[in-house]
């Protein structure tokens, strides 16, 4: 663990290792024993063999979809030509999204995916409704008591452990320091191109619209690296645009239908209104927490004295650089965690299901009643609507999303979970990973920035392009510069203005130079 966090071992440390492993050990033992007692929705319907499957491969999948988009973010200022004999796979992804806006499609796309998955995940593993209510004591597996069953079961820890720690964190922290083995097999290149697939669908068209409005309202525009479209891409570009309006409209509707009626896997005896009223607060606190990200982004490239005057953005900048940017990281932790919570408790709410004798929601034929009952309209919403849209609003008004309270008290949240070391288990997994695949540090192969940049090699910062209008994500856990020099810009603004314009120069074009 020491060589994916850069620190040594400590007493704090070890503990945290060990408690978060062992709270993961037990949690994904639970949820096997659910599945294999066939109490959750898919064992019963597929059978225990069935629910392994669709859970594990979803668990496996979702952490390429993590660890992919690591790597292709950090690949994609580096020049492709220093690892195309000693990495042809990430080469071939690599050269495929810094191509023209092929990398906002592909996080567009994959933010759709994540959301699939944490679906499909907790259908798969997650607790059977009963028809009278979702009391812990309907639960029966191995003699335990409500207390545990209540804590793992009824609040969605237990599933909460395993796809945070199994399924994301363990291939970030992996993908952050090792991009180039990450993403150098064809599955990686799979994801690649279903994430394309999905965006190229149009079924997120409608945030594009979103992107419209926010950029207009910002005064800003979008800067394409593509070629004015033909008449017949625009016209295909809003078909799709006003279909994915329709179809996100359309499942407000079925999940609104589904809550006034009672007909989802919301808990029982709890009201349509309030079941409505805690479907919006979680939808909003998603989105605060997914905007962010990307707010911290846009302000971690703007000197201290560009950052406006309120309170709140001063209070919540202090806190987020606060040791050299140590709490960047930790935020990204605590983030994770509490947007897998939300998503658990968004799939609960949104998953439609009928009782006996119930008709079909707006008369549809039953397969599409079936397709109702996946939880995909509120993965599809929660995209959309909790994620994007929210990302997009971040990266056109950073200051002003920075200037809310709300937005500090999450921070402050964020940093509270990863302080308590309860997904440290992740380095663990990450570790054992790392050890067995074999990966090692990019360096090894590319070398650092600055040897890069020695060779005439230097990275393109303009690939990754960046404000109002785009989603890339902030870095999770690396922070490219040493302790000490970190340390020495915080103390010292002329250092700090003077490490940025060596930055700038660097990344000008030799023609530039010349």
């Amino acid at each position: 663990m020491p060589d994916q966090t850069e620190e040594a071992l400590t007493a704090v440390s070890t503990f945290k290792y060990a408690y978060s492993t062992c709270l993961l050990v037990f949690s994904v033992t639970l949820i096997m024993g659910l599945i294999g007692t066939k109490q959750t929705s898919l064992s019963q319907g597929a059978g225990p063999v069935g629910a392994y499957f669709a859970i594990w491969g979803g668990i496996i999948w979702l952490t390429m979809v993590e660890g992919t988009q690591g790597s292709l973010v950090g690949l994609a200022p580096v020049n492709p030509e220093l690892y195309k004999d000693s990495h042809p796979i990430a080469f071939l992804c690599n050269k495929v999204t810094i191509k023209g806006e092929n990398l906002n499609r592909y996080l567009m796309g994959r933010q759709f995916m994540v959301c699939m998955i944490v679906f499909l995940i907790n259908i798969s593993g997650g607790p059977l409704p009963d028809p009278d209510g979702d009391s812990p004591e309907e639960i029966t597996l191995w003699g335990f008591g409500n207390i545990i069953k209540n804590i793992f079961f009824t609040t969605g820890l237990a599933m909460v452990f395993l796809t945070c720690m199994c399924g994301q964190l363990n291939s970030q922290v992996n993908a952050s320091f090792c991009m180039l083995d990450y993403c150098n097999n064809y599955f990686a290149v799979f994801t690649m191109w279903f994430a394309l697939a999905v965006e190229m669908s149009g079924l997120l068209h409608s945030s594009y619209l979103i992107q419209m409005l926010v950029v207009k309202l910002s005064g800003q525009e979008v800067k394409s690296r593509e070629a004015p479209r033909t008449a017949f891409q625009s016209f295909f570009f809003w078909f799709r645009c006003l279909a994915s309006l329709a179809i996100l409209c359309f499942c407000f509707a079925v999940t609104f239908v589904a809550l006034f009626n009672g007909q989802t896997t919301m808990w029982d005896g709890v009201p349509a209104s309030v079941a409505l009223v805690i479907f919006l607060i979680l939808m909003t606190i998603v989105g605060m927490l997914e905007g962010m990200q990307i707010a911290f982004f846009a302000v971690a490239k703007i000197p201290a004295s560009e950052r406006g005057d309120s309170y709140f953005a001063k209070k919540t900048c202090d806190l987020l650089f606060h040791g050299g940017g140590n709490n960047l990281p930790g935020f990204m932790i605590g983030r994770q965690l509490s947007v897998v919570t939300c998503m658990f408790f968004v799939a609960r709410v949104t998953s439609v299901k009928l009782k006996d004798g119930e008709e079909n929601i707006f008369g549809v034929p039953d397969v599409v009643q079936e397709l109702f009952n996946t939880g995909l309209l509120g993965a599809l919403m929660l995209t959309i609507v909790g994620s994007i849209a929210w990302q997009l609003v971040a990266s056109a008004f950073p200051i002003a999303f920075l200037s809310s309270p709300i937005t500090y008290v999450f921070l402050q949240i964020c940093l509270f979970f990863e302080a308590t070391g309860v997904c440290a288990g992740a380095w663990v997994i990450a570790y054992i990973h790392k050890t067995i695949a074999g990966f090692q540090k990019d360096e090894v192969y590319i070398g650092t920035s600055e040897e890069r940049a020695m060779k005439n090699m230097n990275d393109d910062s303009k690939r990754l392009p960046s404000g109002a209008g785009f989603i890339n994500p902030l870095p999770a856990f690396k922070i490219a510069a040493p302790k000490s020099l970190k340390a020495l810009m915080e103390s010292d603004e002329a250092v700090a203005a003077f490490v940025r314009a060596l930055s700038q120069a660097s990344l000008k074009p030799a023609t530039e130079e010349s």
